[in-house]
């Protein structure tokens, strides 16, 4: 099996990669279900049930979150309503939605799907670690294959969570920090691991704003508005092959496309049909 996982969406820039690019790079990897973060595809910040549909429409099987899928208000609604749609697991108890589910492939295989947040340098919440060892073991009454989104800031935590979950998951791909990393590995256990799979959105940006408002914030500490940037946008994402019946990853493949290259690769698959 393929599953192919798309980093953190920005805003506008990041739907339309995923609109208008997705389904060729479906066709083009193979991929059997697709996961993507979606925790600021609504203006940079949050997700709205309109947002949060158009991505599923798109061929988006499973989206995940973390701390930012709160920013706007209308997502605690869309969150309890959507079961497709992911916060991490270790909120406390009583926060709308859920952190992990079983979804279906095209041809009917299941896939578990666990969402998971740091504690590192972000919101003190239940710890991820024992959290997510109870949601893999309720999951793997259903599948072999599952697949965590570790939302987290620090490189050493996610690092530790990836060891911490060798040989129990098929993978562990990190989001939050939207800067692709280049340490992608499966480890001895057979889990497919990297410490982020970057953003989908505006490259030409401070992860995903304008720069100018992100540098005043820096050089003088004052708040200001943060604006979605535009320019330069990029799709990254990571394919994971595994083994159904053992549920162990067989490879990690990193992806990184822009814009250009998407259109590119659809002008080529269409001429080829036409052939």
């Amino acid at each position: 099996m393929k599953i192919l996982f798309i980093g953190d969406i920005f805003g506008r820039p990041g739907r339309d990669l995923v609109r208008h690019g997705l389904d060729t790079l479906v066709a083009d990897t193979g991929a059997d279900f697709v996961v993507a973060n979606v925790e600021n595809a609504a203006g940079g910040f949050g997700i709205t049930r309109e947002v949060g549909d158009l991505i599923a429409g798109c061929g988006v099987d499973a989206m995940t979150s973390g701390n930012h899928v709160w920013d706007k208000k209308e997502a605690l609604a869309y969150i309890g309503a959507e079961p497709r749609m992911l916060r991490p697991a270790n909120y406390p108890a009583g926060v709308p939605g859920r952190g992990a589910f079983v979804a279906h492939t095209d041809a009917g295989r299941p896939v578990g799907v666990v969402n998971i947040m740091g504690r590192v340098f972000m919101l003190a919440i239940d710890d991820p670690f024992a959290v997510v060892l109870k949601e893999v073991e309720a999951l793997k009454r259903q599948t072999r294959i599952i697949l965590v989104d570790f939302h987290a800031e620090a490189t050493s935590e996610k690092i530790a969570m990836g060891w911490h979950l060798d040989g129990q998951v098929t993978a562990v791909v990190g989001t939050h920090t939207h800067v692709q990393t280049a340490d992608e590995r499966i480890l001895p256990g057979g889990t497919a691991y990297i410490t982020d799979v970057g953003m989908t959105g505006p490259y030409d940006s401070i992860i995903g704003t304008e720069k100018q408002a992100a540098l005043a914030r820096f050089r003088t500490g004052l708040p200001n508005r943060f604006e979605p940037a535009t320019g330069d946008p990029k799709l990254h994402a990571v394919l994971i092959t595994a083994d159904e019946a053992t549920g162990k990853a067989t490879a990690i493949r990193r992806i990184s496309l822009t814009a250009d290259a998407l259109f590119e690769m659809k002008r080529a698959a269409h001429a080829e049909a036409d052939q």
